[in-house]
Formats: structure tokens, C-alpha cells, sequence
């Protein structure tokens, strides 16, 4: 029972550790939701910063995407909001940056900022700048599978349910409802994927010892 106790205590630890592991590199990327939102509307996006590194984050600037107009923000206590603007007085990039001690290790800020949609389907990319205390920045630039991807929003056709002005209400709720269901989906995957692999593992040393 104890040799039984102990194969399984090897095989389950390190796949426990491993669940961890990625589930820290994958909530260290920076990242704007929600990631579906509809043509013409005025979303309400959050934009969440999370510390890689052992030191703080004092600014993050974020590039517009094609079509996406920023309309306004919410004021966070200890960050300063500005804005680049091209000839048309259309936002190009924002940027919030620490008045104070910044983001610390281990921590993580949100930003809140509503934007219009374009009036036609796209894939929004959220290029965004991370600028660490040292000097140091992480260009949150590349595609999904780069080691350091931007955040897409996918834009898609709206319904006659989906406008603000007709029926505001039910798009918030279904907002919250997707939303809710992408972190599940996300939360759910690695642990299955732990709980596999060490089921392979385990049948793997049963037939060595035989």
C-alpha cells in the first residue's frame, strides 16, 4: 500500500506543480476584454495589467486598433490617462502612467476605457507597451502563439438584440454571460489536461513494475 501511495504521490506532484506552472504564464500576459464584441457599438473594455517581473510597472500604453474608436476612460487613483491624437482628433494610443509606486510584483491593475467598434467585422489587435521601473519594455505585439501576444477582441456582425439602443440591458447581460464563459473554458482545460497526463503516468509505471 505504501510503494502504491508513493508511485502516485511521483506522478501526481509534479503534474500539480506543472497546472500551476503554465496557469502563471498563461494570467501573465497583458490582456483587453471582452474578447467578442459586436459591430457600432460603444463597449465598455478593461484592459488588465499583470507583473512579470520583480519589479514594479509604471506605465502601459496601448496602440488603437484599425477601426476602433476610443471615446473615454475611467480615472484611476494614482495613474495619469493621455492620449496621442492624428489630424482628425482620433485617438491613436493611450497611455496610463504610475503618479506613484506602480503596479507592484505579484500584482495586477485594471483600466477601464469605452470604445466604438467598427461598423464592420474585424479581429481587433491590442498592441500594448509594459513599462517595468528599469527602463525595460515588453511589446505585447506579437501573434497568439509568440511569447508575448497581443489581445484580440473579434468583432462581429451585430443583431437587432445586440443594439445598445434598442435593448441595453440584454447586451450587457450577454457580455457578462461570455465573458463568464471564456474564463471557465480557460479555468477548465488545464486541469483536465493535468488530470490526463498523470493517468498516463500512472499506467505507464504500473507496467514498468510488472
Amino acid at each position: 500500500m505504501k510503494k502504491f501511495i508513493s508511485k502516485i504521490t511521483k506522478v501526481l506532484i509534479p503534474a500539480i506543480v506543472s497546472l500551476f506552472f503554465f496557469s502563471s504564464i498563461a494570467s501573465a500576459h497583458v490582456t483587453v476584454i471582452p474578447k467578442t464584441s459586436t459591430t457600432g457599438a460603444w463597449e465598455t473594455y478593461t484592459l488588465k495589467v499583470p507583473v512579470e517581473k520583480n519589479i514594479p510597472t509604471t506605465k502601459i500604453t496601448v496602440k488603437a486598433p484599425a477601426g476602433v474608436e476610443i471615446m473615454s476612460y475611467q480615472p484611476v487613483p494614482g495613474w495619469k490617462y493621455t492620449a496621442e491624437k492624428d489630424s482628425s482628433g482620433k485617438v491613436k494610443n493611450f497611455t496610463f502612467e504610475a503618479t506613484g509606486d506602480g503596479i507592484q510584483p505579484g500584482q495586477f491593475q485594471q483600466f477601464v476605457f469605452v470604445a466604438k467598434n467598427p461598423d464592420k467585422p474585424a479581429k481587433a489587435a491590442w498592441d500594448a507597451y509594459q513599462y517595468y521601473k528599469d527602463g525595460s519594455v515588453v511589446e505585447w505585439t506579437g501573434d497568439e502563439k509568440s511569447d508575448s501576444p497581443h489581445s484580440i477582441t473579434d468583432i462581429v456582425t451585430a443583431t437587432t438584440a445586440d443594439h445598445h439602443d434598442t435593448q441595453p440591458a440584454t447586451h450587457e447581460e450577454k457580455k457578462r454571460a461570455e465573458t463568464t464563459t471564456e474564463k471557465s473554458k480557460s479555468n477548465n482545460v488545464l486541469p483536465i489536461a493535468a488530470i490526463a497526463i498523470s493517468a498516463v503516468a500512472l499506467v505507464l509505471s504500473f507496467r514498468k513494475r510488472g
